[in-house]
């Protein structure tokens, strides 16, 4: 599926390597199914409650390499594992930190979002009485002005 940094792990490759990892590490058997979804955006991976499947961010394979997938893959595993148990298989949950720490899962996936996806905050000033103002939102400054002298706005610029 992912073809970059000399790395390509395919449908059938990623099954098997969840598998193989579940019985490794929590040594017991993944029945159910892992796949690949590009629609995750800021998120490595997930667990779905009601059909038990594992979806994974390929963005993680092709920007981080195959080390932080696996990673990915044992925090997936946690859930999973710990749901069909009946255990605690939340984030809050003790039972989740603690397999989560002794298999050395991720806690956290590592910044997936491109420079472009980021959003900036936008810097406004009144020209007036120099009052600045930062909104994640663009505003129209024909319409708003400044909430302290009554001042035009002017953007200035990205934060």
């Amino acid at each position: 599926m992912e073809q970059e940094r000399g790395i390509y792990v395919n449908q059938k490759e990623l099954q098997s390597l969840v598998e193989d990892i579940s019985l490794e590490f929590f040594e017991q058997s993944f029945n159910h199914t892992a796949s690949f979804n590009r629609r995750l955006r800021t998120t490595g991976g997930r667990y779905l409650l009601q059909t038990h499947h594992l979806e994974f961010n390929p963005r993680v394979l092709l920007q981080y390499g195959m080390e932080e997938l696996i990673a990915v893959i044992k925090h997936e595993l946690c859930h999973y594992h710990l749901h069909i148990m009946g255990k605690g298989y939340r984030h809050r949950d003790g039972d989740f930190k603690e397999l989560l720490a002794r298999t050395g899962g991720a806690r956290y996936v590592k910044n997936l979002q491109n420079e472009s996806e980021i959003q900036k905050n936008k810097v406004y000033l009144c020209k007036n009485c120099q009052q600045k103002y930062i909104r994640k939102r663009k505003i129209d400054t024909k319409r708003y002005v400044c909430g302290k002298c009554k001042g035009k706005l002017g953007l200035i610029g990205n934060e």
